[in-house]
């Protein structure tokens, strides 16, 4: 019986893809096979919203002993490279996942062909030398016919010498297109004669110009899935629509083996002050609105691992929202939270003052240092610790320090006492300024018995703060991120341009920071808390010594306070 409710509960928790592959299953359907895909177009870098199909296509194919192949859809060579191929690969591997094989829409290129000249033949497909703009007119409304082409009766023949010579070159691009014979009165407009192949006599990046036609998605995509055996085809929900086209051509190629791939829709990812259209994202780094495609406050997921997210927090954010047949927003700070909350557990703990002002230990021996211990993780003990170097003069934040402090200001002001983080408990004596006003220094003494780990050293004190040794820390620049928009929905603002919807404060440099000596052993995309700061992550462009941070995530967020400012 309880085995019985335990398979019931695990049922309950299945998304509605599973519950279809399980019943596929159930039925013995596809001869009990599960094949996915994840078919991305090389014209780009992918970004959150691909993470989440990227998660669905390999953990179904994972869960259900299946496998999962890598498509390029590479149909139109203007807009592809091999550098968008590279880094696709490179992604999906950082994501933690692996393709069983690695195909191309190219590699069927010639099946496609001769699938095209078969519906010729047939009668299912024609010539048409209409401008696109003519075609796209006489399509007609959803409530209205469209019109048909005066070359939808041409004779097969003459349709398909012109299709052959459209490959040989002989015509320019936009004059010719091979269109499908359908109905021009069909309720579904992708059903009104839709184009197939169009002319395009740029080279492809891995045919050359072999090819002078290409084939549209909606003609290539099924029938890839059929020649290449995928079962469950896998797709976001605008492609609802396209689907009864998908299975149209799929039923004229078919043969009768009892294979046939099946098209499910899910809600894609949309994320509160975040950009997903390529084209936006292709405008932000041509125009140099940002650094580049792996800026860190770009949603590729190029940009998201340079910020310091890791595979694992992303993974959990999709786990989190699950799939639905239902689009809306979700709030990126739930994105911000997964990481948090992975880093929480796996980052190292380690002081930085971002903008420090000299502290003098007055009754601290001149010359003296002492070597402290310091937890690397709390959440881990058996990471153990990492010692810091304590001397007389030391760095803490500038607004650790007031010198007129309100009430319940528990940090240092003169005759208040706080404690050094992992060090003893001091009590601010005063401060040195300079002629504007500026602190120069701040003054305190330390408490020799309280030192951390001394008996005495639970002694309580309202506030415990960070700091690093002058002599013993290393000069850092430090590039605070935010969210790239101020928007919270840009896709939206259709009335303005990009870059006037583009948050002014999404980086901050800070160039004068100080970390503790440990971090001189840090490599690119170490992460680290900075206590009391935040989560960051040593960037790629630190060399010859020169260490840069980039901040990932804030300890809190405090975004939803800002922005009601702005």
């Amino acid at each position: 019986m309880a085995e019985q409710t335990n398979a019931e509960e695990a049922k309950k928790s299945l998304n509605f893809i599973e519950q279809i592959v399980e019943n596929d299953l159930a039925e013995g359907k596809n001869g009990g096979r599960i094949q996915t895909r994840f078919p991305p177009e090389p014209n780009g870098y992918l970004h959150i919203g691909h993470a989440k199909a990227i998660c669905l296509d390999f953990g179904i194919a994972k869960r259900y002993n299946g496998i999962c192949n890598l498509r390029f859809d590479d149909t139109n060579p203007v807009k592809e490279d091999v550098e968008y191929v590279d880094s696709i690969k490179e992604d999906i591997q950082w994501l933690g996942f692996q393709w069983k094989d690695i195909y191309y829409a190219s590699d069927y290129f010639q099946q496609l062909f001769d699938f095209a000249i078969r519906l010729i033949k047939q009668g299912h497909a024609y010539v048409d030398e209409q401008s696109s703009e003519v075609i796209a007119q006489q399509k007609g409304t959803p409530t209205q016919p469209g019109v048909e082409s005066p070359y939808r009766n041409r004779p097969a023949e003459e349709s398909l010498d012109l299709f052959l010579r459209m490959n040989q070159g002989e015509f320019e691009e936009g004059s010719m297109t091979l269109r499908a014979k359908i109905d021009m009165a069909s309720s579904n407009m992708h059903f009104r004669d839709p184009i197939i192949y169009r002319i395009i006599k740029h080279p492809h990046h891995r045919t050359g110009t072999t090819w002078k036609v290409y084939p549209m998605y909606d003609f290539a995509h099924g029938q890839s899935d059929y020649f290449e055996g995928v079962t469950h085809s896998l797709c976001t929900l605008e492609f609802e629509v396209h689907r009864p086209l998908y299975d149209y051509f799929i039923d004229l190629l078919m043969t009768d083996d009892g294979y046939r791939p099946r098209q499910t829709e899910f809600n894609r990812l949309n994320l509160t002050y975040t950009m997903m259209s390529k084209r936006k994202l292709l405008q932000l780094v041509k125009e140099r609105l940002v650094a580049g495609w792996d800026d860190p406050r770009m949603p590729t997921l190029c940009g998201y691992r340079r910020r310091g997210f890791t595979p694992q927090s992303i993974r959990n954010f999709i786990d989190r929202i699950g799939y639905t047949k239902y689009d809306g927003i979700i709030d990126v700070a739930l994105l911000e939270h997964s990481v948090r909350e992975d880093l929480n557990e796996t980052a190292k703990r380690v002081s930085a003052v971002l903008n420090p002002v000299k502290l003098l230990i007055t009754n601290y021996p001149e010359g003296k240092t002492e070597q402290l211990e310091a937890v690397n993780n709390p959440e881990r003990p058996e990471d153990g610790v990492h010692e810091i170097t304590f001397s007389r003069e030391l760095y803490i934040e500038q607004e650790d320090f007031m010198e007129d402090a309100p009430k319940k200001y528990y940090r240092l002001t003169p005759g208040q006492e706080v404690r050094l983080k992992s060090a003893y408990i001091i009590k601010c004596t005063g401060c040195k300024k300079a002629a504007d006003g500026t602190i120069e220094e701040v003054y305190a003494e330390y408490l020799p018995e309280t030192k951390s780990g001394l008996p005495d050293s639970s002694r309580k004190v309202k506030s415990t703060i960070h700091w690093v040794s002058v002599a013993h820390s290393l000069p850092a620049e430090i590039r605070l991120y935010d969210r790239l928009f101020l928007a919270e929905n840009p896709a939206e603002e259709k009335d303005k341009e990009l870059k006037d919807l583009l948050n002014p404060d999404s980086l901050k440099v800070l160039a004068n920071c100080r970390v503790e000596a440990e971090l001189a052993e840090a490599k690119p995309y170490d992460h680290f808390q900075f206590q009391r700061i935040g989560y960051f992550n040593l960037d790629p462009d630190s060399k010859d010594g020169r260490l840069i941070f980039n901040r990932t995530v804030s300890l809190k967020d405090t975004w939803n306070k800002i922005k009601d400012k702005v």
